[in-house]
This record gives C-alpha cells, sequence and structure tokens, in this order.
C-alpha cells in the first residue's frame, strides 16, 4: 500500500461514512412519509403531519454533520492557534 496522509485518510472516513448517514436518512424518511400516506394522513394538533418533525430534526442533524465535514476543518483551526499562540512567546 502506498503511503498516504493519514488525516486525509481519516477525512476520507469520515466523509463516506457520512454519505451512509443520508442514503439511510432518505430511506427511513420515505419510510415514514409512505406510512403516513398509507395511514389517513393524520396531523399533530398543530396541523403538521408527524413525518415532519422526524424529517426536521434528522435533516438538522445532517445539514450540521456536513457543514462539519465539508466546511470546518477544525485540525487546521487548531495548528493555527498553536502557531499563534507559540509565535507570541
Amino acid at each position: 500500500m502506498e503511503n498516504r496522509d493519514e488525516k486525509l485518510w481519516q477525512l476520507a472516513g469520515k466523509r463516506a461514512a457520512f454519505k451512509g448517514k443520508i442514503v439511510s436518512y432518505v430511506a427511513v424518511t420515505t419510510f415514514l412519509w409512505a406510512v403516513w400516506y398509507f395511514n389517513g394522513q393524520r396531523t399533530t394538533d398543530n396541523g403538521i403531519p408527524w413525518p415532519a418533525w422526524v424529517s426536521l430534526g434528522w435533516g438538522f442533524g445532517l445539514v450540521i454533520g456536513y457543514i462539519k465535514l465539508y466546511h470546518m476543518n477544525t485540525t487546521d483551526q487548531i495548528e493555527k492557534e498553536y502557531e499563534k499562540l507559540k509565535n507570541r512567546s
């Protein structure tokens, strides 16, 4: 096996796992909406279909995960802060 950057390898693994979470989200929410549709389309007291709560909550978690994986590189941020502190001395 060729030499690989360990940080990039770990990031690639996290991103691949995230893609699996998206597939799970689509499959489960599709199933829940189908159950809701074929069981008389009942809503909660405020008129919102019950699968919406699952879709919104889980979807919010996925959005946060996406932002952390693709737009926030914490390793680089830690290294930058370390260099700032080191240069102050």
